[in-house]
């Protein structure tokens, strides 16, 4: 199972980055997790897969913006532990 803390930076908040990236992992499908705003205007997303590749388009369309309104302009991708997740939510 592949875990990973996805840290996005740019115009992310009020842009509907957030239901962008709920919808996108329902889309992609096997992509469970959690998104939510920082109050330092990035937004943090833990996100684990067992198919990589489906792990892979994720982050690639999370760089792109997976929001017309957003603006990524930074993505740092770090492996992490936390908890297995059953499904992906929005937090906050």
């Amino acid at each position: 199972m592949k875990k990973l803390r996805i840290l996005v930076s740019g115009r992310v908040q009020g842009v509907g980055f957030r239901y962008s990236t709920y919808a996108l992992a329902l889309e992609i499908g096997d992509i469970y997790g959690r998104v939510w705003n920082n109050d330092d205007g990035t937004v943090e997303i833990l996100a684990q897969s067992d198919d990589s590749a489906k792990m892979a388009k994720f982050i690639q369309e999370i760089r792109k913006g997976p929001s017309r309104f957003a603006k990524v302009t930074y993505v740092d991708v770090t492996m992490t532990r936390f908890d297995d997740f059953t499904d992906f939510r929005m937090a906050n």
